[in-house]
């Protein structure tokens, strides 16, 4: 059954929008926040680096591995529910964070339940909602929402660097807890599952259908997802990209680049400012992304995006002896590509699988990026225990990406071909 499309002056989807970009920046913060406090993790608890950047590791695969069931699990229980059982989640890791006293318990909660935790409050979770709420403008929602984890770095790393200068890393993290205890009631009361629960279609569309109930097991629907997909040639290519883009991105540069400023007597909140910084400039590069993904072949942006990041790592160890100034437009030029990647793989997926399994499928391609940012994490810390720099893990990523951004060109112009050959299958 159907439903006439009821006038409003402002479309419902974009206080969705408003929510979840909200959720998504904090969560970003979050994941932050090993980066901020690494090197006081050493300090206080004797742990070395490369012991860091295991649980870290492990924090950011799971992060990737839930990307697809946690599409499942909002299919079936809802985008409202899942954001609050994990928002819940986090706050609990988070509490429990300041009574560590032993390495596993730190791998515990910031690696398993972390990692958990924000696997269900991810690139997933925007590229759902922009789904189900917009057909108009989706490139430049996904844009916005991935832009999202940029703005929570803007926000939330110097202050969370200075706090815990100042106060102690025990500090950083009740900051956290407190916002995010904020949040958990704006999502409870505002945020809505599917457009239909407010009797409205997706922007673009004119009537309001009831959303395609979920079937089947719930662990073993995303796997059948993943077995249709890999039939597709294009997939793979999208997933060996997402996995330098994970390798050259969070993995290495979100928590590698603070003690790697380190190693050179950077201050810690100039450092975290450098990574505040290129937040900025990402968000206004991705967001752009998004909006360039509307009206331009994305092939033709992950090849200059993957290229550009490539030679941007190459120069980060001449930023990194050249000083601050050198750094400042390393963390522009590279700030403006950080996530840019991420509107044009989706724009991609969607063409390719269709509207409803585009969460899976990108959640599995996530989950690509995620085992990339997970090996970058761990090997840059052991290269770094092994070498005494990060020199030659930086200039490492920045030739994968160049031979990324020749993967890129290989992906077919157009999806309608291979679907239809899917359908067939």
């Amino acid at each position: 059954m159907q439903q006439k499309v009821k006038r409003i002056h402002l479309y419902y989807g974009w206080f969705v929008i408003g929510i979840v970009f909200l959720v998504l920046l904090v969560a970003a913060a979050i994941s932050s926040i090993p980066s901020v406090l690494m090197l006081q993790f050493e300090d206080e608890f004797g742990w070395s680096r490369a012991a860091v950047s295991g649980a870290l590791s492990v924090r950011i695969l799971l992060y990737g591995l839930m990307g697809p069931f946690s599409a499942s699990l909002m299919a079936r229980f809802g985008v409202r529910r899942m954001m609050l059982i994990s928002m819940s989640l986090l706050v609990t890791s988070l509490a429990l964070s300041p009574f560590m006293t032993e390495l596993w318990q730190f791998f515990v909660l910031w690696g398993v339940f972390m990692g958990l935790a924000s696997g269900a409050l991810a690139n997933v979770l925007g590229v759902t909602v922009a789904n189900r709420w917009f057909v108009k403008h989706k490139g430049l929602v996904v844009g916005l929402l991935t832009a999202s984890s940029a703005t929570g770095q803007l926000l939330f790393l110097p202050l969370l660097a200075r706090i815990s200068v100042n106060l102690g890393w025990r500090y950083a993290i009740y900051t956290t807890i407190a916002v995010l205890l904020l949040l958990i009631p704006v999502v409870s009361i505002w945020m809505r599952n599917h457009p239909y629960d407010k009797g409205m279609p997706a922007l673009g569309e004119t009537v309001a259908a009831p959303p395609i109930p979920f079937t089947g097991n719930l662990f073993l629907a995303p796997l059948l997802v993943l077995r249709s997909a890999a039939k597709s040639g294009t997939f793979w290519l999208l997933a060996g990209t997402f996995f330098l883009c994970g390798f050259s991105t969070n993995g290495l540069i979100g928590t590698h680049l603070i003690p790697a400023c380190g190693d050179y007597n950077i201050p810690l909140v100039m450092a975290a400012g450098l990574l505040a910084l290129m937040g900025m400039f990402d968000m206004v590069g991705t967001t752009l992304s998004g909006w360039l993904s509307d009206r331009l072949d994305s092939r033709i942006l992950l090849f200059w995006y993957y290229g550009l990041r490539g030679l941007s790592l190459i120069f980060l160890p001449y930023a990194l002896n050249g000083g601050y100034t050198m750094l400042l437009i390393f963390s522009v030029f590279y700030g403006l590509d950080w996530i840019a990647t991420v509107p044009p793989t989706v724009k991609i997926t969607s063409d390719l699988f269709g509207r409803e399994k585009a969460g899976m499928v990108f959640g599995w391609i996530l989950v690509a990026h995620q085992i990339g940012a997970s090996t970058a994490a761990y090997g840059a810390g052991v290269m770094r225990e092994w070498l005494g720099s990060y020199s030659v893990p930086f200039v490492t990523a920045g030739f994968l990406c160049l031979f990324a951004a020749i993967m890129a060109m290989r992906i077919v112009k157009s999806g309608t071909r291979t679907r239809q050959l899917e359908a067939k299958a």
